[in-house]
C-alpha cells in the first residue's frame, strides 16, 4: 500500500461497510475461515513439526490473501469493516522493499527479506517481553544490548515508575514511558551500542503514551521501531491506528504485533496458520509497517514451542517467504523459565524451525510471557546462535525437521507442568551484567547437546 494513501485507509476505518461485532465473526469471518481450509485442502500432520512441502505453503498463502480480501479488518469503535482490494494488495506487495534500514551509526542494520533453508542469517531481536522491576530495569535492559548477536533489543515493561503504579491513559503512564525510553537509550549507550535498533515503549498502552515518547534527543528515535497490535481476530480500533499516523509522520518503523489464537475463533494448526498469514496482511495494508513480530500462541499454554505451534509456525514463515518480501520476526512464547533444561530446548527448537522457514527471530519469552523478572539474555543468546549456524551449514528443512522432532520429545510431555525456573536476579550477577557461572555451564551443556544432533556452530 502506497504511504500516499495511508488517509484512504483512514477514511475507510471511519466509514467503510457498517458491521456489528457478530456479524463480523459470525456471518463473515468464520464461515470464510472454513471455506478456504476446505477450498485449499490444508491439513496438519503432526509427524512433520517442520514440513518441506512448497505446495502446502503456497496454498496457505492463497487461503490468507482470499480470506484477507473477503473479510477485511472491523473497526470495533466504529463497526465499519477496512476492506482492501485484490489490486491494492498486490499494489502493496510490489512495493515491499528489498531491504530496510534500521538503526544509527555504526549500528546501523540492512535488513533484507529471508528465503526458506537462506543461508544468510536471521535478523535477530532480543526481548525479555515481561516485565521487570524498576530497580534492575537498567541492569537488565543492558544485558540484553550488549549482546553482540543482538540486531535490535525490544526493552522490558514497567509497571510502576518513581514507584508509583502505571495505569494507561493517566498521568503516571507518561512518567513511566518516558523513564523507560530514557533507561533503554542509557543502557544501549552504556555498553557501547548507541545508535542500536530499539524497539520501544512496551510500558506506553495508550496512543498519548507512543506519541509522549517520540523524541530524537532521548527517547524513542525515527531510526528505532514501534509495536502496534491489530485485536483478536483481523479488529483493529481508532486508538490503535491513531498509533499509525503517528508512527508514520514521525518517521519510525512499525512493527505490527500479531498473535492468532489456536483453539480460538480460527480452529486448530491450519486455520491459526491461515489466519496469522491473513494478520501479516493486515499489517502490509492497513497498518502499512516495515515489519511483523508474529507469535501465534496455543490458547491452553499460552506458548508455541508445542509440535502443533512449530508446525503452523514454520507454514507462517515458509508461506511468506515464498510469495513476499514481508520481514515477519518470529516470536518464541516457551513453557518453561529461566535455568532449566527444558528452555533452553524450547528455544532452539523453535528456533531451528523459525529460520530454515524463511523467518527472523524475535526472542525470548519464557514461562508463558506473564512472570515478572523471569527472563533473562541467555536463552536469547542460544535462540540466536542456533538460528545463526543452521542457516550458515545450509540446514534442510529436513534436517531440521529431525533435530527439532528429537527435541519435542524431550519435552512436549511436560508443556502443561513446565518448571518454572529461576527469575533474572538469581541467573545473573545484575550489577555486574553477566551470567552465574551455573547458568553458563547450563546453556554449554545445551549447545554441546544441540551440536551432537548436528548443529554446526561456527565458535
Amino acid at each position: 500500500m502506497s504511504h500516499l494513501k495511508m488517509w484512504e485507509i483512514m477514511e475507510r476505518a471511519a466509514a467503510g461497510p457498517y458491521c456489528e461485532d457478530d456479524e463480523f465473526l459470525y456471518d463473515i469471518f468464520l464461515p470464510k475461515m472454513q471455506e478456504v481450509l476446505s477450498k485449499y485442502e490444508i491439513r496438519y500432520d503432526p509427524s512433520t513439526p517442520v514440513p518441506a512441502d512448497d505446495d502446502l505453503a503456497d496454498r496457505i498463502w492463497k487461503a490468507a490473501v482470499e480470506f484477507f480480501l473477503a473479510v477485511g479488518v472491523h473497526n470495533v469503535d466504529t463497526h465499519r469493516r477496512i476492506l482492501i482490494t485484490e489490486d491494492e494488495l498486490n499494489e502493496a506487495l510490489f512495493l515491499a522493499p528489498e531491504v530496510h534500514q534500521v538503526g544509527a551509526g555504526h549500528e546501523t542494520r540492512w535488513w533484507r527479506p529471508r528465503r526458506i533453508e537462506d543461508e544468510r542469517g536471521p535478523f535477530c531481536i532480543f526481548s525479555p517481553d515481561i516485565t521487570y522491576d524498576e530497580d534492575i530495569f537498567l541492569q537488565a535492559s543492558m544485558a540484553y544490548t550488549q549482546e553482540p548477536l543482538a540486531d535490535g533489543v525490544c526493552g522490558p515493561i514497567l509497571e510502576e515508575s518513581i514507584g508509583r503504579t502505571i495505569h494507561s491513559g493517566t498521568p503516571a503512564e507518561m512518567a513511566g514511558v518516558m523513564e523507560h525510553a530514557m533507561m533503554l537509550r542509557n543502557a544501549a549507550k552504556l555498553v557501547g551500542r548507541p545508535g542500536l535498533f530499539l524497539v520501544a515503549v512496551g510500558t506506553a498502552q495508550s496512543d498519548t503514551g507512543q506519541i509522549a515518547a517520540s523524541s530524537n534527543e532521548w527517547g524513542v528515535r525515527s531510526t528505532d521501531g514501534r509495536l502496534i497490535g491489530v485485536l483478536t481476530e483481523m479488529k483493529t480500533d481508532n486508538e490503535l491506528l491513531n498509533k499509525v499516523v503517528h508512527c508514520k509522520q514521525f518517521g519510525c518503523a512499525i512493527g505490527c504485533l500479531t498473535g492468532a489464537i489456536y483453539g480460538g475463533y480460527a480452529g486448530g494448526a491450519e486455520g491459526t496458520a491461515v489466519l496469522e498469514v491473513a494478520h501479516h496482511l493486515v499489517g502490509l495494508t492497513v497498518y502499512q509497517h516495515n515489519f511483523n513480530n508474529s507469535f501465534p500462541f496455543h490458547m491452553q499454554h499460552t506458548s508455541n514451542s508445542g509440535r502443533e505451534m512449530l508446525w503452523l509456525v514454520s507454514m507462517v514463515h515458509q508461506a511468506l517467504a515464498r510469495n513476499s518480501r514481508i520481514l515477519s520476526t518470529s516470536n518464541g512464547f516457551f513453557n518453561a523459565g529461566p535455568g532449566t533444561d527444558m528452555l533452553f530446548r524450547e528455544v532452539s527448537a523453535h528456533a531451528i524451525a523459525s529460520v530454515v522457514s524463511g523467518g527472523d527471530l524475535w526472542t525470548s519469552a519464557p514461562r508463558h510471557n506473564k512472570y515478572r523478572n523471569y527472563a533473562t539474555p541467555l536463552e536469547a543468546r542460544l535462540a540466536a546462535e542456533t538460528g545463526h549456524a543452521v542457516a550458515r551449514q545450509g540446514m534442510s528443512r529436513e534436517q531440521a525437521c529431525g533435530i527439532v522432532d528429537t527435541l519435542l520429545k524431550k519435552y512436549e510431555g511436560e508443556i502443561a507442568t513446565a518448571p518454572e525456573g529461576k527469575p533474572i536476579q538469581e541467573c545473573y550477577e545484575l550489577m555486574k551484567v553477566k551470567p552465574q557461572g551455573w547458568y553458563l555451564d547450563m546453556y554449554k551443556a545445551a549447545r554441546e547437546e544441540l551440536a551432537g544432533l548436528g548443529v554446526e556452530y561456527p565458535y
